[in-house]
């Protein structure tokens, strides 16, 4: 049997590495190319990252934003899928923990980011962030969870810390998931308990910077904070946090006690510097050139949230989907052109869509250029955005009934607790099965 990476022809070798947005929006645009891809991924599924949150605090099923990643591309007989972990990238080869060395005459990394705790990684335990679907259904876990023990406790101190639920980082993420789990204790859940009242859960979110959506303008950022804090969720502004445990949060020298923290604060980009040996900044995204590949490397891309591009205003590209499906493409383009003897496309310029997050039903905080908005018409605008980008019909119409059940009858569709507990286990939140 022939190896399956040799190739006698001279068809041109293009690895991806990532089948985020940015890398699959590559595959995708690299359709009539004349080469040959291999596209690697550690999962076997492209997720629709923006609403991840909503897995987590159960108004979506993971399947409803998660889709294998071979489905996408069975008809794509150009393009082979490889389940594996990277180590690294060698002597014009990528480097598997899985399996055999993968040979590329251009490759493009587009792994993304991974959740920093900034020099804390002992807080991920207590404090999981919001990357994956496993961290979506463990968030899910424990917040539900949480309310379930509370109506076992009989002890009034030990019941108020199930009952306390802190969220870190007041980014749209941070913002997204406050409003949710508001929403999730006083209306969704709201009198299927017998013992505990869920009106009085305590929501904490901790933004160590002086506004929430820092990346808005002040009035959007403004409206945000007055509608959570409407909603019941108590802002903490200014106020770094300086220790998570399992039982609950430092802020400065205030201890919190909570059994439910989600970390929501920053990331930090996946290895790629270290595989490709250059010099990074804090937040290791990797410096690229005007056509997004590495400095000194013409055959390497690098795009998504694992690169440093400029922008015309000279800050970086930010950290975003639409962002990332422009680079993905850009760099089809580039490929494209080279394969065909044709001049360059013209520097990569990215195109800022604007700012969109949500608050929770009916409310929401929208930015195009100079007009804001605010409310239920912004709130429409987001969702009508988000089902747009999702990949394929189906699933924008189950996500559609799903927010269009939540909005009419205030019911969650995905409140299973389906992983099982140690036998004669009582631990709570944040001790699962001896974590």
């Amino acid at each position: 049997m022939p190896d399956q990476y040799s190739d006698a022809s001279s068809v041109h070798r293009v690895v991806v590495i990532g089948a985020g947005f940015a890398g699959l929006e590559a595959v995708r645009k690299l359709r009539r190319a004349r080469c040959r891809i291999t596209l690697i991924d550690q999962r076997n599924h492209h997720l629709f990252q923006p609403l991840l949150y909503q897995a987590a605090t159960t108004i979506l099923s993971p399947s409803e934003i998660a889709w294998p990643i071979r489905g996408l591309l069975k008809h794509r007989p150009d393009v082979t899928t490889l389940m594996a972990t990277v180590t690294g990238v060698k002597d014009g080869k990528v480097i598997l923990r899985e399996g055999k060395p993968v040979p590329f005459d251009s490759l493009v990394i587009a792994t993304g980011s991974k959740t920093s705790y900034f020099g804390h990684d002992d807080w991920q335990t207590a404090a999981p962030g919001l990357k994956s679907l496993e961290d979506a259904t463990l968030i899910r876990r424990r917040l539900l969870l949480a309310f379930e023990r509370a109506e076992l406790e009989t002890d009034r101190d030990a019941r108020a810390a199930l009952l306390t639920i802190a969220v870190i980082g007041g980014g749209p993420t941070g913002v997204e998931l406050a409003g949710i789990i508001a929403e999730l204790s006083r209306e969704t859940i709201r009198g299927e308990f017998r013992h505990i009242d869920t009106l009085s859960t305590r929501i904490l979110l901790i933004e160590a910077g002086p506004r929430l959506l820092s990346a808005f303008p002040d009035t959007l950022s403004a409206y945000a904070t007055r509608s959570l804090q409407q909603r019941g969720v108590e802002v903490h502004l200014g106020t770094a946090v300086s220790d998570v445990t399992e039982d609950g949060v430092k802020l400065g020298e205030t201890f919190v006690s909570c059994r439910t923290v989600v970390w929501a604060a920053g990331v930090t980009a996946s290895p790629v510097a270290k595989w490709l040996g250059v010099t990074t900044g804090k937040d290791r995204r990797v410096p690229v050139t005007s056509d997004l590949t590495v400095v000194g490397q013409p055959q390497i891309f690098v795009i998504g949230d694992a690169a440093a591009v400029a922008g015309s205003s000279g800050a970086l590209v930010p950290q975003l989907a639409p962002a990332a499906k422009q680079q993905g493409a850009y760099v089809a383009t580039v490929l494209a052109a080279r394969l065909g003897n044709k001049p360059p496309p013209p520097a990569f310029r990215y195109r800022h869509a604007g700012n969109l997050a949500t608050i929770g039903k009916r409310s929401a905080v929208v930015q195009f250029g100079r007009i804001e908005l605010t409310g239920g018409l912004a709130w429409w605008i987001w969702g009508i955005a988000h089902i747009y980008f999702l990949i394929g019909t189906r699933n924008r119409v189950a996500v559609a009934w799903d927010w269009l059940w939540t909005y009419l009858r205030g019911l969650s569709a995905a409140r299973l607790i389906t992983e099982p507990q140690p036998s004669g286990s009582d631990v709570g939140p944040g001790r699962e099965g001896g974590e």
